[in-house]
């Protein structure tokens, strides 16, 4: 399998042989590039035309962050499996309201399904989850009844702000409290590693994507316009509370990162180089971490059922089967 490499440090990346080769003060290190999936890139590092050429020859994708773990962009090499076909289903299904509406609802109904699983899993421990399991069941039908994505969205912007509410029962520590869902700058430590931990899955997918068929930059749920991608932001939503909310929750209620591990600048919260890579770490591990697929009968990572999902949308657009969001068992 493929590695994600995560640069930290600010540095020089350079082509060496058959090596991606980084080149840093504190540390020089050769990579072997049939290893590389993806390199996600936090630190100052300097990039030539003769690196690009190679990681685009060897399907490699950089994701590239700013100092405050601010999505930037991708360099996304030259698609070798886009087919203009399957191109042209995408289209349909997006300039057809009814169809791009039914698809949307289903990455909804996704995330929802999903939200409850974990709300009901701490519920089951110990947890007083029942009144924002309750305000979300009532949100179910109006979202099933939406008649366009705005409307939509704000059904589902309202289940989440019960779901988010009951972090505060769920997350075992003062400091990290949640009052309201601040972005841009996020204003709070909790509020630092949701937008931390969504902005890392955002790239996982689109790393998912580029070995798939599809094209990334026609979504359904959220709307295709300048933004470049937005497929990725659609499935996301499904994987948002499995992943990256649990992987918040282990990461805290273990009281393995502490205030220390923030920043304070421009009137926000971030997670300073320290705190990314203990976040980083343990996301990488729940990507890893294996559950038996009932589909499959068998082993499969959290990685694999991104890429297991996007099979499932291509084949929706296809109209070779119904796509229905996945739904975790435990």
């Amino acid at each position: 399998m493929k590695q994600t490499i995560y640069v930290f440090s600010n540095g020089e990346l350079k082509r060496n042989n058959n090596t991606i080769y980084f080149d840093s003060e504190a540390n020089k290190k050769y990579m072997p590039v049939e290893n590389i999936g993806e390199m996600l890139i936090f630190g100052e590092v300097t990039i030539g035309k003769r690196l690009l050429e190679f990681v685009s020859k060897n399907e490699i994708l950089l994701h590239f962050f700013n100092y405050y773990g601010y999505y930037v962009g991708t360099f996304y090499p030259r698609e070798h499996y886009n087919s203009g076909h399957v191109i042209l289903k995408q289209s349909e299904f997006y300039l057809d309201p009814s169809k791009r509406l039914a698809l949307a609802r289903k990455f909804v109904s996704g995330a929802m399904n999903n939200i409850m699983k974990v709300l009901s899993y701490y519920n089951s421990r110990g947890k007083e989850l029942k009144s924002f399991i309750q305000g979300i069941e009532e949100l179910g039908p109006k979202i099933s009844e939406a008649t366009d994505i705005e409307t939509l969205m704000s059904y589902e912007g309202n289940a989440r702000n019960y779901y988010y509410k009951a972090f505060n029962e769920i997350i075992d520590s003062e400091l990290f409290r949640y009052t309201e869902r601040t972005r841009r700058p996020p204003e709070t430590m909790l509020d630092a590693l949701i937008s931390f931990g969504n902005t890392l899955l955002y790239t996982t997918i689109l790393s998912e994507i580029y070995k798939t068929h599809l094209d990334p930059r026609i979504g359904y749920l959220h709307s295709t316009n300048f933004r470049s991608f937005t497929l990725n932001l659609d499935v996301a939503e499904i994987f948002k509370p499995i992943i990256v909310d649990r992987t918040i929750f282990s990461l805290l209620n273990k009281n393995v990162l502490k205030s220390g591990d923030f920043l304070k600048e421009l009137n926000g919260v971030y997670l300073n180089e320290k705190g990314k890579k203990i976040f980083v770490q343990e996301y990488q591990n729940k990507l890893e971490t294996t559950i038996t697929h009932k589909g499959l009968g068998r082993e499969v990572s959290y990685r694999t059922l991104l890429r297991l999902e996007l099979y499932k949308i291509e084949k929706h657009i296809m109209n070779d089967n119904e796509y229905h969001p996945y739904e975790a068992g435990w």
